[in-house]
């Protein structure tokens, strides 16, 4: 015997819908009785003491509304400060923020603080204070919120919180990597103005602890100091308290990454120097290589920094100096070889000395007969107007005679200029070239080294 579904109509379809839908209602409704019993019963599950002074009090409300300014005090413990950022000029870091001050509706009596779960803070009324130039924060959650809340018979608070943030800082590159950087941290109050709310370092400098243990990467603290201030804005004026540190950045890690490998490369290019000049193959692949090498590492020294920027940086200036020493050298041996090319080698540099001598006086031979010639042609002139006194040459004659004179004038103080420029540029022996870069090149470097180091150190 089979169990078949018994047939439904579409009203008894609605009804079900309708049902179910009324279920759902009730069900809500429940619920939300539930949550309204567990927050009104909040109060009841206190202690007497909290409740007492939950009695009446308003959160929306700071102390000594209508009268006097509230007065908040601080102090920060800088627990680490692990990432700091020149690309995109921040750091962050995870700080212990403590905030106190005294509300009347809390006093009770007695010799001994309350201490609260973090969770009640969302009875109380708090400050609410800020990072300005934050970019991300968030308070540790694990494994409850990292919040502290203390009350003292006075009715003063101590409100704690443990943050990390990204914060904004301004730097100047241009010393990098010998620069000092100067960040701050600025804490204001975002709705009261200094007419509501005061803010203050509660022990001045001495506010900010836990730098003497601050371990850094490639920086070292120098200084830090605490100052208060107001923000100036078009709903007016709020209280600001702004902590300043200085950080100084250690050079050795560069110098062992950067600046000597590239002081390397410069003493590498000037073996060439000391290799023959017909060794063509060999002075070629030292110029090439050691550009090609000092190329990847400008290249490399840039993957840490912005890559638009509008100054230009010292380590930018020292790559820029190597590299123009290490492609003065390969210009070098192009000049040294072109000039081998055009002149004898030094085993016949008697011959050639003599050959340039006889060029010298063939030079001397064909001015002077370019010279003999001019006068010879000055005389018949002179000779030829003696004569046309007395029987009248023709005028034809007299020119042709006088346009031949000029270009042979010409000609000569063209030969002379060549002759001197010649003279001037001549290389005796293109061997010389090395034996001066020998000289020349190290001690330029040493020089430009010298004024490099004072300039960026001390200026």
């Amino acid at each position: 015997m089979s169990l078949s579904r018994p047939y439904e109509t579409p009203d008894d379809r609605a009804a079900m819908h309708v049902c179910r839908f009324v279920g759902s209602v009730l069900l809500l409704l429940f619920i939300s009785r539930i949550m309204d019993g567990s927050v009104a019963s909040t109060e009841e599950i206190l202690p007497p003491t909290i409740q007492k002074l939950m009695k009446g009090y308003n959160k929306y409300l700071r102390p000594f509304f209508g009268n006097n300014p509230v007065s908040v005090g601080m102090s920060l413990d800088i627990a680490s400060i692990y990432t700091i950022s020149e690309i995109n000029m921040d750091y962050t870091a995870t700080i212990f923020l403590r905030q106190r001050w005294t509300d009347e509706r809390l006093c009770f009596d007695g010799n001994k603080s309350l201490s609260l779960d973090g969770r009640l803070v969302e009875l109380l009324w708090v400050p609410d204070t800020f990072i300005v130039d934050s970019k991300k924060s968030f308070l540790h959650d694990i494994t409850v919120e990292n919040r502290l809340i203390r009350i003292f018979p006075n009715g003063t608070v101590l409100y704690a919180l443990r943050i990390t943030t990204t914060v904004a800082c301004s730097m100047d590159l241009t010393k990098y990597p010998m620069d000092s950087q100067t960040c701050t941290l600025q804490l204001e109050s975002w709705g009261y103005n200094v007419k509501d709310v005061v803010f203050y370092w509660t022990r001045g400098n001495q506010s900010v602890s836990g730098l003497d243990h601050l371990q850094l990467a490639q920086y070292t603290l120098e200084d830090h100091y605490t100052s208060e201030s107001e923000a100036v804005y078009e709903t007016g004026n709020y209280p600001k308290l702004i902590f300043h540190f200085k950080l100084k950045r250690s050079i050795l890690y560069f110098i062992l990454e950067t600046y000597v490998p590239s002081s390397a490369l410069v003493v590498l290019s000037w073996v060439s120097f000391w290799i023959s000049q017909s060794s063509v193959p060999a002075r070629i692949c030292i110029g090439v290589t050691t550009v090609l090498t000092m190329t990847t590492l400008m290249m490399g020294a840039r993957t840490s920094l912005p890559n638009a920027n509008c100054f230009i940086k010292a380590i930018d200036v020292y790559l820029g100096i190597c590299f123009s020493f290490i492609f003065g050298a390969l210009i070098e041996y192009a000049v040294a070889h072109f000039c081998t090319l055009h002149q004898p080698n030094a085993a016949n540099a008697y011959m050639y000395g003599q050959e340039m001598q006889e060029r010298e006086d063939e030079m001397n031979g064909i001015i002077t007969s370019i010279g003999s010639h001019a006068l010879r042609a000055r005389k018949r002139e002179e000779m030829l107007s003696r004569v046309g006194d007395a029987g009248g040459p023709t005028p034809s004659d007299s020119k042709e005679e006088i346009s031949s004179s000029h270009p042979q004038n010409r000609c000569t103080k063209c030969m002379a200029v060549t002759r001197r420029v010649v003279r001037c540029c001549k290389i005796e022996n293109p061997h010389y070239i090395d034996n001066y870069s020998r000289l020349t090149f190290p001690l330029s470097f040493i020089m430009i080294n010298f004024i490099y180091w004072i300039y960026y150190l001390y200026f």
